[in-house]
């Protein structure tokens, strides 16, 4: 081979082992970040003395009590996050 074609073929290299690095740092914040968000969400839970029963019928009341563009925007971007997610995997 060139000359030329070597060292573009190593750049190539060196950026896919670069893009394989960045993509496991972006899976490992995402990783962290759900599990901060999960403590943070007990924490508030707990701080309220809230059992499983009375979070979950929290939570139905006021997704009852939402206008219903607001809860259909919200399931919308839920299921297209979701999707997202399907995709990248």
């Amino acid at each position: 081979m060139s000359a030329k074609l070597d060292k573009i073929g190593a750049d190539l290299e060196k950026a896919r082992a670069k893009r394989m690095e960045w993509e496991t740092r972006e899976k490992e914040l995402e990783t962290r970040y759900k599990e901060q968000e999960n403590a943070e969400i007990c924490d508030v839970t707990r701080s309220y003395n809230l059992t499983p029963d009375q979070l979950a019928e929290l939570l139905r009341m006021v997704q009852n009590t939402m206008p219903e563009s607001v809860v259909a925007r919200e399931t919308t971007d839920s299921f297209h996050g979701e999707e997202e997610e399907t995709h990248e995997e």
